[in-house]
């Protein structure tokens, strides 16, 4: 029997539908969010005071989910700045110059790059550190910003995050609820995540390259940027110069990236994920630049550490501002919806989002092909709270459901809502999931959504399609 769907569900849906809709348009949603998130409020508190309270107590909630990628991105480009004042950022991206020659190959590149080192430690920690050393030489060779953060979020976000083949964060939530190994997940996953990667990639590169060529191409740079993304304000005339020697700065430049690296292998001896790694780069960049900035301005450090933090934060919380109420209206499809209004959904819901995503499940013929498209589309339900994790734990339930009714396809049904999930929710087409990449490139992340949007449903449509046979 499928979970009773009461009115709060179908006006969420509403709500779903409407800020869809005016994204496409590109039409900004703070006010139809708010408007959501006092109606749903009015329905579930039946009071004014309850409603207009959980406003208010819905951005508490959306800042306090979100703080943590806020402070990365603000310490690293805080990091970042004190770099290019000094110019050693200029000196460690230097040899990277010859392989990253023109913009296809800087498309490529950087992708390639992101992935790998997303594999490792998740793309939030590896978007700023791929973007801080990178993104000056795509910018340098002709690639646009947005073009180097399409290509970070779709490999990143999209191909690393949705397999997780190191870490197995998402296939074993996928693979428990489902009842399977998560080692037969990860395999059926295979070919599906390179079906979905390839598609999405080679689309999102041929549209940019067409629009590039019509002269259409939407930089989506944040108004008052120049380019140069979340480092263009470095030079800022509130720092003072600083004169390095060249042998030091060739120094650091090599320093640098060898702490990273060294990051990286302490998240593998020390099994860190996802916020775990994420602090642990975060406190190593902290430390680069206390020591950079001592260093560089001396007897001026003190203040210019302040100052250089200060701008990271002011970039951050400028950058979150557009994006904290829509996540709030997002989340209340899942937890915290009963931490905000209390206890009125329905007996066994699992949240608003998870009751829809079963709801149709319920309503669909169990047969293979609409078997692969309902854990599709219940994938990407699921990932509209904007974190990609939330559901799959539900959509491999659903794919066992479905697996045990056909007889067959179960660890391909689970890897494929897995997929749907994490691409729509884990970062390449919610605007707020989007942010790290959007923040290190200094371009709209609501800009980016869109411009991962058809690349994004036609890799679904031909992923769907594909697991079909596979089943």
């Amino acid at each position: 029997m499928g979970i009773h769907l009461t009115a709060l569900h179908w006006v969420y849906l509403a709500f779903i539908v409407f800020i869809m809709a005016l994204l496409v348009r590109r039409r900004d949603t703070t006010m139809i969010c708010v408007a959501g998130i006092f109606t749903l409020g009015l329905i579930a508190t039946e009071t004014l005071s309850g409603s207009v309270s959980g406003i208010f107590n819905s951005f508490i909630y959306a800042t306090k989910e979100l703080m943590g990628t806020i402070m990365i991105i603000s310490i690293i480009v805080a990091m970042s700045r004190v770099l290019i004042v000094t110019g050693i950022n200029e000196t460690m991206v230097a040899p990277l110059t010859r392989f990253l020659r023109t913009p296809a190959l800087a498309y490529w590149g950087i992708g390639l790059i992101m992935m790998i080192t997303s594999f490792f430690f998740w793309p939030s920690p590896a978007v700023a550190l791929i973007g801080a050393v990178l993104l000056p030489v795509a910018l340098r060779v002709g690639l646009p910003a947005l073009g180097a953060a399409v290509a970070m979020n779709l490999f990143g976000h999209g191909i690393a995050l949705s397999g997780d083949y190191i870490i197995q964060g998402a296939p074993k939530l996928t693979a428990d609820a489902a009842g399977l190994p998560v080692s037969s997940v990860m395999e059926a996953s295979v070919p599906l995540v390179v079906v979905m990667g390839l598609v999405t990639t080679v689309t999102a590169y041929w549209m940019m390259r067409r629009d590039l060529k019509k002269g259409t191409f939407r930089d989506g740079l944040v108004t008052g940027r120049s380019g140069t993304g979340a480092l263009a304000s470095a030079d800022s005339p509130d720092h003072t110069p600083a004169i390095v020697h060249p042998a030091a700065k060739r120094a650091l430049a090599i320093l640098v990236p060898i702490l990273f690296a060294i990051d990286v292998i302490a998240m593998f001896v020390l099994h860190l994920q996802g916020g775990d790694a994420t602090a642990l780069v975060g406190g190593t960049a902290i430390l680069i630049l206390l020591a950079v900035t001592l260093f560089a301005h001396r007897n001026k450090g003190l203040e210019q550490m302040t100052s250089y933090l200060i701008d990271g934060f002011v970039f951050g919380f400028k950058v979150f501002g557009p994006v904290i109420p829509i996540a709030a209206f997002f989340y209340l499809g899942d937890a915290a919806f009963t931490e905000m209004f209390g206890n009125v959904l329905p007996q066994g819901s699992q949240g608003i989002v998870n009751d829809l995503g079963v709801a149709l499940a319920h309503e669909v013929p169990l047969n293979n092909v609409a078997s692969a498209i309902t854990l599709t589309v219940t994938g990407a339900i699921t990932g509209l709270d904007g974190s990609g994790f939330s559901g799959i734990s539900l959509a491999g339930s659903i794919a066992h459901l479905f697996a045990t009714a056909i007889g067959s396809g179960a660890a391909t049904l689970t890897a494929l809502g897995q997929v749907a999930a994490i691409w729509v929710g884990g970062g390449t087409l919610i605007p707020w999931a989007l942010i790290p990449a959007a923040a290190i490139c200094g371009v709209s992340p609501f800009e980016l959504a869109r411009r991962n949007l058809k690349p994004v449903l036609i890799g679904l449509a031909v992923t769907t399609v594909v697991a079909m046979f596979l089943i």
